[in-house]
């Protein structure tokens, strides 16, 4: 999204392009929830949350790989944009549950056809790096 700056500093709108509709002051904010809700960890947590509320262990056990710091603060940053709730019960021993909130029910149709297409794609893109000799 190649957002100009003029002579100030400032940032501009794209001159043309899908970036063109995004107001020159919003850019950057734009880029910065792209960047959060495009996060491998934050699509897998959208995607995994499908079926309805989870615990802690339970998503850390569907999402192979992912740190328990990472967890938490993927969780954490997912709910201060409003994509998840975190509900605690006060109980012993106490209980708490992620689930998507109405505007990451939005965002999981979208998640779900990025992740059927890396699963569809995986050999292709596969077969391309070793080609070109990356990892």
């Amino acid at each position: 999204m190649g957002a100009m700056q003029d002579s100030a500093g400032m940032e501009m709108a794209a001159a043309a392009g899908p970036c063109a509709s995004i107001p020159a002051d919003h850019m950057a904010f734009i880029r910065q929830v792209l960047d959060r809700v495009g996060d491998k960890w934050s699509m897998l947590i959208i995607a995994v949350l499908q079926d309805g509320p989870l615990r802690y262990t339970d998503l850390q056990r569907q999402i192979p790989g992912i740190s328990q710091r990472m967890l938490t603060h993927t969780l954490r940053q997912l709910q201060d944009d409003g994509l998840i709730t975190r509900t605690a019960y006060a109980e012993v021993p106490p209980r708490v549950e992620y689930a998507l909130a109405p505007l990451g029910r939005g965002l999981h149709e979208i998640v779900m056809q990025l992740i059927a297409w890396a699963t569809t794609h995986h050999d292709e893109i596969r077969t391309n790096r070793t080609q070109a000799g990356a990892p």
